[in-house]
């Protein structure tokens, strides 16, 4: 047998389907056999692999045995004369496979091989390449200087920089997410140390097959997309967390003496400037628009009073007391600021409309609480208005200027406003269709392109995908989603680095599929389409819930000395509350009987779904269509609702 692929899996089913569907193409004229080890994935996807993909020898862990253990337990079983580790979260072109074991074949002298590797956007993923990670490496790499001289042999060296990406070279370490390896090589370098359990084991195995007296190779002649997780991102504290533990278990392998020293004084370093960084980032992030805000907000209102102080005399001593500054001023600008904040006016892009609704609500906050409070805190309620005017025109301009300085998608007039393309033959494009229309968010243009030299169809597509990047620009096309049925990976690859540029974003809907991937990451509700659910993952949601539960919270702690008796668990009734105001429980969520992973996180819930329905133990199917429901179709009325009629369940553990 030529070739043995082995995909590791854990809960990205949907990412699976596509990447199987890809290997099944790839592998047609080569003797093959592919491995699926699912390290107890909790979203269907080792049935699913069953149902559609019988000829796939499936390896069910009951429990997460990590990355290095799970792709060993089938290498041990592997008949190939290579073998090849791949992410499901990947897609080759027809001619990957084909290739890389032409190279294999053609030299010898090479133990393993790596590909040019994109993100699901286009862009070129840089770990497609990389040089071992020696202390000076690593320091260049964590102190930017990498960064800084991207080309430079000595600076760039942890990714290569310094070699062409669009030609085949030599390199020192290779990324698991496509490693095709020599199973002779292997026998004489060992198998993935199963000591690094995610991240760090592709350098080490990688490292151990250059000692091992093979060359390591960078193929540039054919591409796989890699869509990458969250957990993955170079900015996470996980991130950070994780992959600096693995530099270090690699470090106290093949370092010694003071060599080691200085590379585990590095990267505890790296961990603590990392970290600090990306916490820094986040804050920085997170607080940016807000501070923004309140420093427009204060200006205005300051100039605000000294025209009203300067031009209205009947001011009582000619002028206002200095509370109004540096009290009531403040005061002023938060609550604005908490109104655009609860209607999802920090959203990145936001409406203006959720702007706008959020300063409404704060000046009417602020004009009841001015007719509440005593006679010497209010100040002038001719401010608070003309402040309120100033508000509704100055926030939205200084994003507005702020998007055109930074390039960044800050606001937008409707942000559920899309303008699709399909590109694909009549019937597979209409399919994807119906699918998009049944997800929520207004579609405001959608069109179709044929496959490339072919005829255009019928009136509803307007061009081919010989033409794509011209008709992404006329039109003003926010997202094209390619049918993979109709159209080669070869073109979809090509046509998504052509598309790069315009930052147009990119999706696959792949044959006989109820979905669409695209974006870059594999934890992004928003990445894909389907029919399941939508609606308790948009932010305005989370938001909501999270109030009602806060509210519901405190009206119950209000009301607890008489609702107690009527609760039937009196013992876990005031924890469910604290639990509840903490954030590490919600008053309703998902009935855990059947798995949740496939929909979107909620906290536990002390009501479930199902209550007051009867269900069985064994109505599993209920049960999953019941939470699936729940999430597509989220209003806070049904939480009231379920609170109201399941009162005596408050106190449930």
């Amino acid at each position: 047998m030529k070739l043995s692929v082995i995909i590791v899996n854990y809960n990205v089913k949907y990412f699976l389907e596509q990447c199987l569907r890809s290997v099944q193409i790839a592998l047609r004229g080569i003797d093959s056999e592919v491995f699926v080890v699912d390290n107890a994935s909790s979203d269907g996807s080792i049935d699913m692999v069953r149902e559609k993909f019988p000829e796939v020898i499936c390896i069910a862990n009951k429990d997460n045995v990590g990355f290095s253990t799970a792709n060993n337990q089938a290498i041990r079983i592997a008949k190939g004369e290579y073998v090849l580790l791949l992410n499901p979260d990947t897609v080759v072109e027809e001619n990957t496979f084909s290739l890389s074991l032409k190279c294999m074949d053609e030299k010898p002298e090479l133990g393993a091989l790596g590909v040019k590797m994109i993100d699901g956007k286009g862009n070129f993923l840089p770990e497609s390449k990389r040089g071992l990670p020696t202390p000076w490496v690593s320091f260049y790499k964590i102190f930017g200087l990498s960064s800084l001289f991207p080309k430079s042999p000595k600076f760039a060296r942890y990714h290569m920089g310094h070699l062409d990406k669009d030609q085949n070279h030599e390199i020192e370490i290779l990324a698991g997410a496509y490693m095709l390896m020599r199973v002779s090589a292997l026998e004489k370098s060992g198998l993935l140390d199963e000591e690094f359990f995610m991240y760090g084991e592709d350098i080490d195995l990688s490292y151990r097959i250059l000692k091992a007296g093979y060359k390591n190779y960078y193929l540039a002649d054919t591409s796989i997309i890699h869509y990458k997780g969250e957990s993955t991102k170079k900015g996470s504290l996980n991130y950070v967390y994780v992959f600096y533990k693995a530099m270090a278990i690699f470090a106290r392998k093949h370092f010694s003496g003071t060599y080691a020293k200085v590379f585990n004084f590095m990267i505890g370093l790296a961990i603590y400037l990392r970290a600090g960084m990306s916490v820094l980032k986040r804050l920085i992030n997170a607080l940016a628009l807000p501070v923004a805000d309140m420093v427009v907000l204060l200006t205005g209102l300051y100039y605000i009073k000294e025209y009203w102080e300067h031009n209205h005399r009947f001011i009582v001593g000619g002028e206002y007391p200095t509370d109004l500054i540096w009290t009531a001023f403040p005061i002023y600008a938060l609550t604005w600021i908490i109104g655009i904040f609860l209607n999802g006016g920090y959203e990145k892009p936001t409406r203006v409309y959720s702007i706008l609704k959020g300063i409404i609500i704060g000046s009417v906050a602020i004009l009841v609480g001015y007719s509440l409070v005593p006679e010497e805190f209010r100040f002038s309620r001719a401010i608070i208005l003309l402040g309120s005017v100033w508000a509704v025109f100055s926030v939205p301009l200084m994003r507005l200027i702020w998007q055109k300085l930074t390039k960044s998608r800050l606001i937008s007039i409707n942000q559920e406003d899309r303008r699709i393309l399909i590109a694909g033959q009549p019937d597979e494009a209409s399919r994807v269709e119906q699918l998009i229309n049944q997800t929520s968010g207004r579609i405001s243009y959608l069109g179709f392109v044929a496959p490339n030299n072919q005829e255009i169809p019928n009136e509803k597509y307007i061009g081919t995908a010989d033409n794509l990047a011209d008709l992404v620009r006329i039109f003003a096309i926010d997202e094209v989603i390619f049918c993979s049925r109709d159209i080669s990976g070869n073109d979809i690859f090509k046509k998504m680095t052509e598309l790069n540029p315009t930052r147009v974003e990119i999706k696959i809907a792949p044959t006989e599929s109820e979905f669409v991937i695209g974006s870059n990451s594999i934890d992004s509700q928003g990445s894909w389409y389907t029919i399941q659910f939508n609606d308790i993952s948009k932010p305005a949601n989370k938001r909501a819930k999270r109030l009602l539960d806060i509210g519901v919270a405190l009206v119950l702690l209000l009301i607890s000395p008489v609702l107690i008796w009527f609760v039937h668990q009196k013992a876990h009734f005031y924890k469910n509350i604290f639990s509840v105001l903490s954030g590490k429980r919600t008053w309703i969520g998902y009935d855990t009987r059947t798995a949740t992973d496939h929909l979107p996180k909620l906290k536990k819930a002390v009501l479930k779904t199902t209550q007051g329905s009867g269900l069985r133990e064994k109505d599993e199917t209920a049960v999953n269509h019941i939470n699936q429901l729940y999430a597509k179709n989220y209003k806070v009325w049904n939480d009231l609702q379920f609170i109201i009629s399941g009162y005596r369940g408050l106190g449930d553990s």
